[in-house]
C-alpha cells in the first residue's frame, strides 16, 4: 500500500526503468493523473502540468519521472482514457 492507502498492485503497470515503476488505476477520479513508485515511495503526478500532486520521491528520481512524462504526454493521455474506459492499457516505452 502507498501513503494513501492504495494497493499499488491493482494498478496496471504501463513503464518500468531505472527501479521506477509507473501505473495507473482503471476508472482512476480525475484529474488525469499516473502514480510512480521507487522502492517504497510513491508519488502521483498530474498528466498536464507534469507536478507533483502527492507522495515524495527523491529529487533524481522526481526528475527522471517528469522527463519521462514529458517525452510521453500524449500516451499517458490515451492511457488515461483507456483506463477511465477501463480497457487495457499500453505499455508505454521506458526512459532510456
Amino acid at each position: 500500500m502507498n501513503s494513501n492507502g492504495e494497493r499499488v498492485d491493482d494498478m496496471p503497470e504501463i513503464s518500468r526503468f531505472y527501479g521506477i515503476i509507473i501505473a495507473m488505476y482503471f476508472a482512476d477520479h480525475p484529474p488525469p493523473h499516473f502514480h510512480a513508485k521507487y522502492g517504497d515511495q510513491f508519488a502521483t503526478f498530474d498528466i498536464e502540468t507534469l507536478l507533483l500532486r502527492e507522495g515524495r520521491l527523491p529529487p533524481r528520481v522526481r526528475g527522471m519521472v517528469v522527463e519521462w512524462a514529458a517525452l510521453h504526454q500524449d500516451e499517458l493521455r490515451a492511457d488515461w482514457d483507456r483506463a477511465r474506459a477501463r480497457q487495457p492499457l499500453d505499455p508505454i516505452e521506458p526512459l532510456q
